[in-house]
Protein backbone atom coordinates (compact mmCIF):
# COMPACT_ATOMS: atom_id res chain seq x y z
CA UNK A 1 0.00 0.00 0.00
CA UNK A 2 1.16 3.45 -0.80
CA UNK A 3 1.93 6.18 1.80
CA UNK A 4 -0.48 8.28 -0.24
CA UNK A 5 -3.49 6.03 0.19
CA UNK A 6 -2.65 5.82 3.82
CA UNK A 7 -2.93 9.09 4.72
CA UNK A 8 -6.04 9.65 2.62
CA UNK A 9 -7.57 6.24 4.80
CA UNK A 10 -6.43 7.29 8.04
CA UNK A 11 -7.73 10.66 7.38
CA UNK A 12 -11.06 9.45 6.95
CA UNK A 13 -10.99 7.71 9.91
CA UNK A 14 -9.52 10.85 11.73
CA UNK A 15 -13.35 11.58 12.68
CA UNK A 16 -15.60 10.51 15.36
CA UNK A 17 -19.04 9.77 12.71
CA UNK A 18 -16.70 8.22 10.29
CA UNK A 19 -14.98 5.87 12.51
CA UNK A 20 -18.06 4.89 13.81
CA UNK A 21 -19.86 4.38 10.93
CA UNK A 22 -17.06 2.54 9.58
CA UNK A 23 -16.74 0.08 12.59
CA UNK A 24 -20.36 -0.40 11.83
CA UNK A 25 -19.81 -1.92 8.33
CA UNK A 26 -16.33 -3.99 9.51
CA UNK A 27 -18.95 -5.45 11.75
CA UNK A 28 -22.06 -5.71 9.49
CA UNK A 29 -19.71 -8.43 6.97
CA UNK A 30 -20.03 -8.32 3.35
CA UNK A 31 -23.91 -7.25 3.42
CA UNK A 32 -23.48 -3.78 4.47
CA UNK A 33 -25.61 -1.58 5.62
CA UNK A 34 -27.90 1.14 3.66
CA UNK A 35 -26.91 4.52 4.75
CA UNK A 36 -30.16 5.61 6.08
CA UNK A 37 -29.92 2.43 8.84
CA UNK A 38 -26.24 3.59 9.79
CA UNK A 39 -27.47 7.16 10.18
CA UNK A 40 -30.38 5.62 12.36
CA UNK A 41 -27.30 3.83 14.19
CA UNK A 42 -25.53 6.67 15.35
CA UNK A 43 -27.90 8.98 15.56
CA UNK A 44 -26.73 11.29 12.76
CA UNK A 45 -28.26 12.97 10.15
CA UNK A 46 -29.10 11.27 6.51
CA UNK A 47 -27.29 14.58 5.00
CA UNK A 48 -23.95 14.26 7.36
CA UNK A 49 -24.26 10.33 6.87
CA UNK A 50 -23.75 10.59 3.34
CA UNK A 51 -21.21 13.43 3.68
CA UNK A 52 -19.07 10.44 5.96
CA UNK A 53 -19.68 7.80 3.87
CA UNK A 54 -18.41 9.31 1.20
CA UNK A 55 -15.66 10.49 2.43
CA UNK A 56 -14.93 6.87 3.53
CA UNK A 57 -15.52 5.52 -0.19
CA UNK A 58 -13.08 8.09 -1.60
CA UNK A 59 -10.36 6.80 1.14
CA UNK A 60 -10.99 3.38 -0.28
CA UNK A 61 -11.72 1.87 2.73
CA UNK A 62 -16.08 1.35 1.55
CA UNK A 63 -17.75 0.00 -1.15
CA UNK A 64 -20.98 0.97 -2.17
CA UNK A 65 -23.87 -0.69 -4.44
CA UNK A 66 -27.14 0.39 -5.51
CA UNK A 67 -30.28 -2.62 -4.34
CA UNK A 68 -33.37 -1.71 -5.16
CA UNK A 69 -33.94 2.00 -4.13
CA UNK A 70 -31.30 2.19 -1.68
CA UNK A 71 -27.65 2.43 -1.61
CA UNK A 72 -25.74 -0.37 0.09
CA UNK A 73 -22.50 -0.01 1.81
CA UNK A 74 -19.85 -2.05 2.66
CA UNK A 75 -16.40 -2.21 4.49
CA UNK A 76 -14.11 -3.12 1.82
CA UNK A 77 -12.31 -6.09 4.04
CA UNK A 78 -9.01 -6.11 1.62
CA UNK A 79 -8.26 -2.50 1.80
CA UNK A 80 -8.84 -2.94 5.10
CA UNK A 81 -6.36 -5.94 5.66
CA UNK A 82 -3.69 -3.75 3.52
CA UNK A 83 -4.01 -0.81 5.99
CA UNK A 84 -3.60 -2.81 8.90
CA UNK A 85 -0.44 -4.63 7.15
CA UNK A 86 1.64 -1.53 6.70
CA UNK A 87 0.66 0.23 10.08
CA UNK A 88 1.87 -3.72 11.75
CA UNK A 89 4.54 -4.46 8.85
CA UNK A 90 7.58 -3.86 11.10
CA UNK A 91 5.87 -5.03 14.37
CA UNK A 92 7.82 -7.27 16.33
CA UNK A 93 11.09 -6.58 14.47
CA UNK A 94 9.70 -7.26 11.60
CA UNK A 95 8.34 -10.72 12.42
CA UNK A 96 4.74 -11.38 11.82
CA UNK A 97 2.47 -11.49 15.17
CA UNK A 98 0.17 -13.96 14.14
CA UNK A 99 -0.29 -16.08 10.96
CA UNK A 100 -3.75 -15.20 9.99
CA UNK A 101 -3.95 -11.62 11.01
CA UNK A 102 -6.20 -10.17 8.03
CA UNK A 103 -10.36 -10.31 8.10
CA UNK A 104 -11.58 -12.43 5.41
CA UNK A 105 -15.37 -12.44 6.74
CA UNK A 106 -16.98 -14.99 5.06
CA UNK A 107 -20.98 -14.94 6.92
CA UNK A 108 -22.90 -12.22 8.74
CA UNK A 109 -24.68 -12.91 12.02
CA UNK A 110 -28.77 -13.20 11.73
CA UNK A 111 -29.76 -9.39 12.14
CA UNK A 112 -31.71 -7.10 10.43
CA UNK A 113 -29.69 -3.93 9.63
CA UNK A 114 -32.13 -2.20 6.89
Amino acid sequence: MEAQAVIRALGALAQEHRLAAYRLLVQAGPEGMAAGALAEALAVPASSMSFHLAQLTNAGLVIQRRQSRSIIYSADYPAMNALMSYMTENCCLGVPCTADAGCSPTSKPEKDVA
